[in-house]
């Protein structure tokens, strides 16, 4: 059968190819008769608009770039699946770049945008400091950020309450009696590290627990950073040693599990473990993880949300942090 055209469109509406054409782009206003008309054709004739024609005269390509530091924590799945259903019914697909905390990743980046292979960029940063290449990118393409602060960079950002969440974690440990509290950061150079210590922080203090004399580890983020961690904290005397890790995202949670797991340390009966992110893992671990909920789905579909705005020219919503939510599992329990 020969294809719809958007001309039998207009013939059967009794309008100009420009006046459906300014119907189904929402481009110019037009009269509620008229758009009644229009779209009873559409829909009677079954016409579908050649995307690849309509790209073609808007010079985009309906390619969304989300930027992620590496492929190792599921965090950034569920936040792309998020934001993958955000856009995709525009008719953008996302195609995911890993940024690996290289600068060249971030120039292939900006000659995609320049050459408009990408019509903008939701970008999760490494660092807490925008580099040339960032800079740069924004000025390239509409771009969003995503979970990290990056000072430097005037753009629209969506992330969850992080220092909240950290100090529902340290309250959660505190109300089943935990006074040992180890705490296991994220890099320090990145917002939300920052943000999960304060938030510990504040919960310890709170409760009369003095954080300066809590003893810490510095991560990265990772299982094996976790790893090291739990044996850095946990390989003294049992008298003295943490009855409670705070821990400020699952991969690093999940490491301590594994090392304790090794050690012949009993989670949750001779220490409890409490990550941030409530990654899918967190609940099919054994021990099930206790954690705090960073809505990654949410997050996603906001930032998708907000570059659809800036692709518009329209001014995006004042969206920036979501809420977090504690979720209580096995691998917390009374302090021994």
């Amino acid at each position: 059968m020969r294809r719809v055209t958007i001309r039998d469109v207009a013939a059967s509406a009794g309008v100009a190819p420009s006046t459906v054409s300014a119907v189904l782009n929402q481009s110019v206003p037009t009269s509620g008769d008229v758009r009644r008309r229009v779209l009873e054709a559409v829909r009677t004739l079954g016409y579908e608009p050649d995307h690849n024609a309509r790209n073609l005269a808007r010079q985009r390509a309906q390619a969304i770039g989300l930027v992620i530091p590496d492929t190792e924590n599921a965090f950034f799945a569920v936040l792309a699946g998020g934001l993958d259903a955000a856009v995709g019914d525009d008719g953008f697909s996302v195609l995911l770049h890993t940024a690996r905390y290289e600068d060249s990743r971030e120039q292939d980046l900006v000659r995609l945008a320049r050459s408009r292979r990408l019509d903008g960029i939701v970008y999760i940063a490494g660092t807490s400091t925008a580099t040339g290449a960032l800079n740069e990118l924004a000025r390239s393409a509409p771009v969003v950020v995503v979970d990290e602060r990056t000072s430097g960079l005037n753009v629209p950002f969506v992330g969850a309450e992080n220092r909240r969440g950290a100090r529902l974690a340290a309250e959660a440990a505190l109300a089943f009696g935990h006074r040992r509290v180890g705490i296991v950061t994220g890099p320090t150079a990145l917002w939300t590290a920052e943000q999960r210590l304060a938030g510990y922080r504040e919960g310890l203090a709170r409760a009369g627990v003095d954080p300066d004399g809590v003893p810490s580890f510095t991560g990265d983020y990772r299982v094996e950073s976790g790893i090291a961690a739990a044996e850095a904290l946990l390989s003294g005397p049992r008298e003295s040693r943490p009855t409670a890790l705070l821990v400020s995202n699952d991969l690093m949670a999940i490491g301590c599990l594994r090392w304790c797991f090794s050690a012949g340390i009993s989670v949750p009966h001779d220490v409890s473990v409490v990550g941030f992110d409530d990654i899918p893992l967190a609940r099919h671990f054994v021990p099930a993880l206790t954690t705090v909920r960073q809505p990654a789905q949410e997050i996603g579909a906001a930032a998708g949300r907000l570059l659809l705005q800036l692709l518009r020219d329209e001014q995006p919503d004042a969206v920036s942090e979501l809420p977090t939510t504690l979720v209580t599992r096995e691998s917390l329990m009374e302090a021994p």
